[in-house]
């Protein structure tokens, strides 16, 4: 018997990694019938219709800026970003990390670098829109699936409720059912909290852009849109890639109750290299407020510095659990 097991022993090895060899080869699992998880795939919905992607896709190109977050807390580190559309306050680790490529930004999009990272997933965000056909082809080049999941202003459910959908999108992609539903979970819980302090206040959105105080009703209407408050200027009177004209002393006369503030400067330094006062600095400047409600009982609340790059579900929610507390405080 010895004898025999002894000279089998080579011949059964040799069986051993071949039979291992053949296995790292294949694409399904001990039963034909199903593959294996790097093979599978599943239909997700998106913003364009339902688009078959990989479960688990392990090279994944992330250009939305609002499901960033959420693909980090699932910890999952992409291939590429677009490093300089992203808040280093939240995804510093991704922007500093060499392996993570950089796709450009929405103006200047290094469609190389798209390609070149050879992609299972791109996750398409609504600033690069102008350039989905070209990102497209190359998921098409690449075999890679594409998919537009952005909560964003023009998203069939509007983006509060795409936030919702997305998160549970990528849940479902990524395996992290459980954890898609947790964050939704968090995010309502704190809307909810928003709700109960927001009882019809009037408030001014704001937006402080290039040290000047100008309307960011655009930009700030889909984060008040849940809550009951009253916009004195009811979403008008233009947006922050436009110099609306608005004086200080337009706001002062529309006496608001309440003022919501997106520091775009905070979020997105000027080019000269030149520090911007801060917002809050910028309000405390202003004569025209000194004897107007909301400067007097300090009832002037800051989103938080990175929202004009973040506005993905945990921003949203952060800032409802602040607004909230803001609220209870200063009634």
């Amino acid at each position: 018997m010895f004898p025999r097991s002894r000279k089998a022993a080579p011949v059964a090895a040799a069986l051993m990694v071949a039979s291992l060899v053949f296995a790292g080869c294949s694409t399904t699992g001990a039963d034909d019938d199903k593959p294996a998880a790097s093979g599978e795939k599943i239909t997700v919905s998106t913003n364009k219709g339902d688009v078959e992607v990989p479960k688990n896709p392990k090279r994944v190109v992330v250009l939305d800026n609002t499901s960033a977050e959420t693909v980090k807390a699932m910890g999952i580190t992409p291939v590429a970003i677009p490093k300089g559309l992203f808040a280093k306050s939240v995804l510093g680790d991704w922007i500093s990390n060499r392996d993570v490529k950089d796709t450009g930004t929405h103006a200047e999009p290094k469609f190389d670098v798209i390609e070149d990272v050879k992609p299972d997933l791109i996750i398409g965000g609504y600033r690069f829109a102008k350039s989905e056909a070209d990102i497209k082809k190359i998921a098409e080049k690449t075999g890679a699936a594409f998919i537009d999941i952005a909560a964003e202003d023009a998203a069939p459910k509007g983006r509060v409720e795409t936030m919702r959908s997305s998160t549970i999108t990528l849940g479902k992609i990524f395996g992290k059912d459980e954890q898609a539903r947790q964050i939704v979970a968090d995010f309502d819980k704190n809307l909810e909290a928003a709700k109960a302090q927001a009882t019809g206040q009037s408030v001014f959105l704001s937006i402080v852009n290039g040290g000047k105080i100008d309307n960011g009703a655009k930009r700030m209407q889909p984060f008040v849109a849940p809550l009951n408050l009253k916009d004195v200027f009811a979403g008008q009177a233009g947006d922050h890639h436009q110099n609306s004209g608005l004086t200080p002393e337009a706001i002062a006369q529309a006496n608001p109750q309440w003022v919501i503030v997106m520091d775009r400067d905070a979020a997105v330094p000027p080019t000269d290299g030149s520090t911007p006062k801060t917002a809050a600095e910028t309000f405390r400047a202003q004569q025209a407020f000194a004897q107007v409600e909301f400067q007097q009982k300090d009832r002037i609340f800051y989103l938080d510095n990175d929202f004009y790059l973040r506005e993905g579900i945990q921003d949203y929610g952060e800032n409802y659990a602040a607004l909230a507390k803001a609220f209870a405080a200063k009634k």
